[in-house]
């Protein structure tokens, strides 16, 4: 039995961000279930975080041969699904501290190798990378409303059961072979020398895309930890919470496919100004209510605090030339996409015991200095 190249690549996105629209929403709600307080899940949430930083930038950066791929994708499948045992063992915070760095550290890598594999298969064979990478976004969208409504009808164990269950989803769809198996050379392993860096971080424009791009991906720090918990504390139940966060990852995928037709005269300083000014707004109503009307806007605004700013960062990354856009995207990745997050995860569990909702108040805070440090050029 073999699938498609394009059906093998689908169904590997759709599985595993059909599992992230579990985790990434309700992990926290789970965490909460199991007797932990905020200041403890803050601290696993930020350390699961941090392990996929390393994971992602670590572990996929080893894989030097484009046809060691699919072997490589089924290993980290199968130590995910390994660790995720773990979590049926036993709910002491240590142990979960221990099981989720190693869950994080085995699952990161799988979207970047994915990309790597639909990349290949372009060159290869001609893959139309769109149609298949919508497939994880459907998912994302999926997953959240269903476990959103399973916690409503049973309890938070569920978000486990659906987890572990799309987990080995996962490992099976990857074991099934691809029509088409992915060949290229091997790349060279020379490392980057520090006056690369150097140089490169010495460019102001660089310096404060960066800290813009920071801080705005990290504000959504307590959105992704706290917002299920403060929702559901407010009387909503885990199906309205599913609902509330699928919405924001619809208006995310409307943006996405609309983008070159809306902002393709955009540059990255304007792209930047549009989405800082998105989650100042969003920010402010999360922490200014929680009636279900507001809400709703502040969801439909996520496509303008993490989506566009993902736009821009993008169109900041490609106008450079050569080795720094390789450069600028492990920075981008690395601090922006993780560390800054992980950072922002930690501290959101130590405030939010005092704050509760008002903890996005800080959110916008954080992101307002980025109005102001947005990089002149690109």
């Amino acid at each position: 039995m073999t699938l498609k190249s394009a059906r093998w690549l689908g169904l590997s996105y759709f599985t595993y961000f059909f599992c992230y629209g579990i985790y990434l929403p309700f992990w926290s709600v789970w965490l909460k279930g199991s007797g932990l307080d905020a200041e403890k899940i803050g601290l696993l949430l930020g350390c699961g975080m941090v392990a996929r930083f390393v994971g992602s930038l670590l572990l996929s950066s080893q894989v030097k041969n484009p046809s060691q791929l699919i072997t490589v994708l089924r290993a980290l499948a199968l130590m995910t699904c390994l660790f995720a045992v773990g979590y049926w063992i036993g709910q002491q915070w240590l142990w979960l501290l221990l099981v989720m760095v190693g869950f994080n550290l085995f699952f990161s890598p799988l979207v970047p190798l994915t990309d790597a594999l639909a990349a290949t298969w372009t060159q290869q064979i001609g893959l139309v990378y769109g149609p298949v990478r919508l497939w994880g976004s459907l998912a994302f969208v999926i997953s959240s409303a269903l476990t959103g409504m399973l916690v409503s009808a049973y309890s938070s164990q569920a978000i486990l059961v659906l987890l572990s269950a799309g987990l080995l989803a996962m490992l099976a769809g990857m074991l099934i072979p691809p029509a088409t198996k992915p060949q290229g050379e091997e790349r060279q392993s020379g490392a980057v020398g520090w006056q690369a860096w150097r140089e490169l971080l010495r460019e102001s424009a660089v310096r404060r895309f960066m800290l813009c791009v920071t801080l705005m991906q990290g504000a959504h720090a307590a959105y992704y930890g706290f917002s299920a918990i403060w929702w559901q504390e407010q009387g909503y139940s885990a199906t309205v919470v599913g609902y509330l966060w699928s919405l924001g990852v619809v208006a995310e995928i409307v943006i996405f496919a609309l983008s070159h037709r809306l902002f393709r005269r955009w540059s990255a300083r304007d792209l930047l100004l549009l989405s800082a000014v998105c989650a100042l707004i969003r920010w402010t109503l999360l922490g200014a209510s929680s009636a279900l009307p507001l809400l709703i806007v502040a969801q439909i605004l996520h496509c303008g605090s993490f989506t566009v700013c993902h736009l821009a960062a993008m169109r900041f990354i490609s106008s450079r030339q050569g080795a720094q856009v390789i450069r600028l995207q492990s920075l981008y990745s690395a601090l922006a996409m993780g560390g800054g997050i992980a950072v922002m995860t930690m501290i959101c569990g130590v405030l939010f015991t005092h704050l509760q909702g008002h903890l996005f108040w800080v959110m916008a805070l954080v992101v307002l200095p980025a109005l102001f440090l947005r990089p002149r050029v690109a």
